[in-house]
């Protein structure tokens, strides 16, 4: 019996060679129209344009070795010999839960039983919940047994979602990998055993999967989301995947050797910013141990559907959260890691790309308000045919439960999602970086945030 044939949610990458054309095509468009704007632009406003062509330069090459790298991005394929290897890894899967709506976590731990490689024990952690979950609790464990997983269930006062992972890995202390897995997040059934096929290399001490909203269709900002978050992993963490140095890898589906958590046991409980502990970032932060220790790489097709926000306060609050961790994150990276590693100078480029595409835009128009020379429509087309380039990338996961059609739909929201990134998400994220000692979680304040639809 196949996956479909349970039920599950089945997600795949494929790689249409139309999509590539389309996105050759449209990045030749933006370098034409960029390069005909900038330099109408350069004459017009004189030597302030000359300086713009020059602060564009260096993000157009970046742009370019972006698209090169995350082009070349492939899963990784263990050999014979590695995959017996791999098969006979300790594998545990940890999962904090704080007031989870029950059906989706029921869903969540039903997925971990259908993988076709299927981990040896799964560790639940309810972190001080307000949701009565002992029916989800005995259904699960009874399931567990049946079908021969090593199951354990442990409440505990709230403390955060680091101790309760710390608390879960305490149930498995001869674990060779540790897998994190969301409360809320519904693994492809093949998703495990994508996941392991890197840890093959020795030097790879992290493994993150790709994370699709599950419930992308619930609402306009889940679908928007969607699009946004799934095209970032596809470029962004692609881009830096064929270096070893990715940079965040999702709580909802990573891969861990079990040594990045308990070596770094004490710090990971105790991490202050300013004096003041630090209880977000967790995902980032194991990430930094494993980056400290080797390569952290992103396997394309170790596929999650986890829940995101349907209302903008629930979307804002999270984001404002992410953000705040990036702060604190990207200090890290340059203050601890060596001037050699590709994070590092990752980080720098990417600090730079901010605050120049930012500055540029921000001074040029500016300038152009109060000169009266008008911006060339055609370099207003560029940013748009850029990005869409890129969530092009959103068409090459094709799931279960979404037809074609319906994708199509949501990538043609595209420039609504760039025109939200750049007026509501960039003030957002200026914002989070000036509030970055506000280091609470900022969600679930009062039961669970999104709940499943009715029947699902």
């Amino acid at each position: 019996m196949n996956a479909e044939d349970t039920g599950a949610l089945t997600a795949r990458r494929r790689r249409p060679a139309l999509l590539l054309a389309a996105l050759a095509g449209l990045l030749v468009v933006a370098t034409v129209l960029a390069a005909y704007g900038l330099r109408a632009w350069s004459v017009a406003l004189g030597a302030e344009g000359r300086w713009a062509q020059w602060t564009w330069t260096p993000l157009a090459a970046a742009l370019v070795l972006q698209t090169v790298l995350y082009l070349v991005e492939r899963p990784v394929r263990a050999a014979p010999a590695q995959q017996r290897a791999l098969d006979r890894l300790e594998v545990a899967v940890l999962v904090p839960v704080f007031d989870e709506d029950p059906d989706y976590l029921s869903e969540a731990l039903t997925g971990l039983l259908e993988q076709t490689r299927r981990p040896q024990s799964v560790h639940v952690v309810d972190d001080g919940s307000t949701v009565d979950y002992r029916e989800v609790r005995a259904r699960w464990l009874r399931a567990a047994a049946a079908a021969g997983v090593r199951a354990s269930w442990q409440r505990q006062s709230n403390r955060g979602k680091r101790h309760a992972q710390v608390a879960a890995a305490a149930h498995c202390p001869g674990a060779d990998v540790l897998v994190t897995v969301d409360s809320d997040a519904r693994l492809d059934p093949h998703a495990l055993y994508e996941l392991l096929q890197p840890l093959a290399d020795p030097r790879v001490q992290a493994v993150a999967g790709v994370v699709v909203a599950h419930n992308n269709r619930r609402s306009l900002i889940s679908r928007i989301a969607d699009l946004w978050y799934l095209s970032s992993q596809l470029v962004d963490r692609s881009a830096l995947s064929p270096l070893g140095a990715v940079m965040v890898c999702s709580g909802a589906l990573a891969a861990y050797r079990a040594e990045v958590l308990t070596d770094h046991r004490d710090a990971y409980l105790a991490e202050t910013f300013a004096g003041r502990p630090v209880t977000f970032s967790d995902d980032s932060l194991l990430t930094f141990y494993a980056l400290q220790r080797g390569r952290v790489v992103q396997q394309p097709t170790a596929i999650v559907f986890a829940v995101m926000p349907e209302t903008v306060g629930h979307h804002l609050r999270q984001y404002a959260r992410w953000m705040r961790g990036s702060v604190i994150r990207s200090l890290w990276r340059v203050r601890y890691l060596p001037v050699h590693h590709p994070v590092f100078l990752a980080q720098v480029l990417r600090w730079y790309q901010h605050l120049a595409s930012t500055a540029a835009v921000a001074l040029l128009l500016g300038r152009s308000l109060s000169s009266g020379t008008q911006v060339p429509p055609v370099l207003l087309a560029v940013p748009l045919l850029i990005v869409s380039g890129q969530t092009l990338r959103y068409l090459t996961v094709r799931r279960s439960d979404q037809s074609l059609r319906s994708q199509l739909g949501t990538w043609a929201l595209t420039p609504l999602a760039l025109a939200w990134s750049w007026t509501v998400l960039r003030p957002v994220r200026w914002y989070a970086t000036a509030t970055c000692l506000r280091t609470g979680w900022g969600t679930r304040r009062h039961g669970p945030e999104v709940t499943a639809a009715p029947g699902a």
